[in-house]
């Protein structure tokens, strides 16, 4: 110590004689004369024991704290932990949402909204660069229902997924194969050259559809109509207007008999508007009466007077004149106004010749025929609807006849049948129209309660120059007599003409050598005149 200079201080446990142990704080400071020379110690003793419990404490606080941090620690990364975990599991979800909004349930394929947002994407991008053409492909399985209804819905569904599967395998990877809903189905051809690569791709898609699918154990055979629009022969503003050309080219290679693809051009646009605008006025007919009934005479070739009348129909447009059924029936098939429009000639068919039956010429008229649609004749209510016609126009049911297409005899099996004895037993005769067009059998023939059929004029107008149409006439009018049957003859239009088919014993004519259609007053007028041939 004598050669320390400074203050020391010592921390030592004092054992007391007799006492209790405590530790205790020793300073030891030295002492110097004015000289400057130590002279001496001064010695400090201080009893420390507060000051050691305190720090005994505060280390024991201290440890607390760390083991509390770190228990918090953990908490909040464990926490962290579980909240990365949600937040993965909820960008999973909105990804798996954004699929399911984006793609079809059934088959994975993009859907209609997913189609559009790249169909727009490719369009801005080929609107930037020239070269970067594009084309829309609109496919339709032809008679998919027909499938469906045969093998029922679930099938139905895994033929529209092994389709979307086959479509697929007909594009690249930058292209995109989509389901817009039902049995119609687009792609979109990015970075084309030219139409032969979208005419290829038409052409594969049709050959993959062509090979058979196995649906319930039985081969299932599709064929598919292809539309097909390009921005190279169209410049496109909305992707809109490229897939609605598209459809407009696919129901154009439907027209054409199916299994075919067609190039959208502007003609194709032109007859679809023209189309919309004929559907709409086509409805604003009905809630105008701007339809008229019009009758053209039967005539009896046995006694040269008229029989009765078959109702045709015609539309009075107010722009575009009388227009005949071809302009407007097909149209009306399609957009389903057929039925109403159907129901209306039929009443007011029944309705007309009700008020001639009660004139004093009544008995020159005996038939009123009015034709039936395919589409129809398929309504489940047909007998009840032409129940209710004949009782709310007083008509008897033995003095109309219907006409039916042999189409309708063919598609509809026991069913029609069914429907046909139904209409005999309430009086009514049946027809059959443009017999020599159709498909029918002498076994539907036979089975069918039919009273007469009515030969296509197609025939009748070369009967003179043609002498294998003179043999065809015969052997249907041999067939029917057979059958007994009675037939009519369309389209007479000369006097050689109604001279042969009265050699050959047919019953009744009809065509412009007798009348041209006639409005309600003129057929009057000509019921009146009771003329002869």
């Amino acid at each position: 110590m004598n050669n320390l200079q400074q203050l020391v201080n010592w921390e030592i446990n004092l054992q007391p004689r007799g006492g209790t142990p405590f530790p205790a704080m020793i300073k030891a400071s030295a002492v110097y004369n004015l000289e400057r020379k130590l002279v001496s110690w001064r010695w400090l003793l201080c009893n420390i024991s507060e000051r050691k419990q305190a720090e005994q404490m505060l280390h024991e606080a201290y440890d607390k704290l760390e083991i509390r941090v770190a228990q918090r620690t953990a908490e909040l990364v464990k926490a962290n932990e579980e909240l990365e975990t949600e937040n993965r599991e909820r960008k999973r979800a909105e990804s798996q949402l954004l699929h399911l909004a984006l793609h079809d349930a059934l088959t994975g394929l993009p859907n209609r909204t997913e189609f559009m947002n790249r169909l727009r994407r490719a369009l801005n991008y080929s609107k930037r660069h020239s070269d970067h053409l594009l084309a829309v492909m609109f496919i339709d399985l032809d008679r998919f229902k027909v499938i469906n209804d045969s093998f029922g819905h679930l099938n139905g569904d895994q033929l529209l997924l092994a389709t979307a599967n086959r479509l697929e395998l007909c594009i690249r990877s930058i292209d995109t194969a989509a389901r817009l809903g039902g049995d119609e189905f687009t792609i979109l051809l990015e970075g084309i050259q030219d139409v032969s690569d979208a005419i290829t791709v038409a052409e594969r898609i049709q050959q993959e559809l062509a090979l058979p699918f196995k649906l319930d154990g039985q081969e299932v055979f599709i064929t598919a109509s292809i539309g097909i629009a390009l921005t190279s022969i169209v410049d496109y503003e909305n992707p809109e207007d490229l897939l609605r050309d598209a459809d407009t080219a696919m129901y154009r290679a439907k027209v054409l008999g199916r299994a075919h693809y067609e190039l959208f051009n502007s003609d194709m646009y032109a007859n679809a508007l023209a189309k919309l605008q004929l559907e709409s006025d086509l409805r604003r007919a009905i809630e105008r009466q701007e339809f008229r009934v019009y009758y053209q005479p039967i005539v009896s070739l046995t006694n040269g007077f008229i029989l009765g009348f078959e109702a045709l129909l015609r539309w009075q447009h107010p722009e575009r004149g009388l227009l005949n059924p071809a302009d407007f029936i097909p149209l009306a098939e399609e957009s389903g106004l057929i039925f109403s429009i159907s129901n209306w000639v039929l009443h007011e068919a029944c309705r007309q010749m009700q008020a001639w039956r009660v004139c004093h010429h009544s008995s020159f008229v005996e038939k009123i025929s009015v034709n039936l649609s395919l589409k129809q004749f398929s309504q489940p209510d047909l007998i009840e609807q032409i129940g209710q016609i004949l009782d709310s126009t007083g008509l008897d049911g033995d003095t109309l006849m219907l006409e039916i297409t042999e189409s309708v005899i063919v598609e509809n099996g026991d069913q029609g049948t069914a429907a046909l004895l139904q209409l005999r037993e309430m009086g009514i005769e049946l027809s059959i129209d443009d017999f020599g067009r159709g498909y029918s059998s002498l076994g539907h023939l036979y089975n069918f309660p039919i009273s007469m059929l009515k030969i296509d004029r197609s025939f009748v107008r070369s009967i003179g120059a043609s002498s294998k149409n003179l043999e065809i006439i015969e052997m249907i009018l041999t067939l029917a007599h057979k059958l007994g049957v009675n037939v009519l003859a369309e389209g007479v239009e000369t006097k050689e003409q109604l001279t042969l088919l009265r050699k050959l014993s047919c019953e009744y004519g009809q065509g412009h050598f007798f009348s041209v259609p006639l409005n309600s007053l003129a057929a009057e007028a000509l019921i009146m005149e009771n003329p002869r041939w």
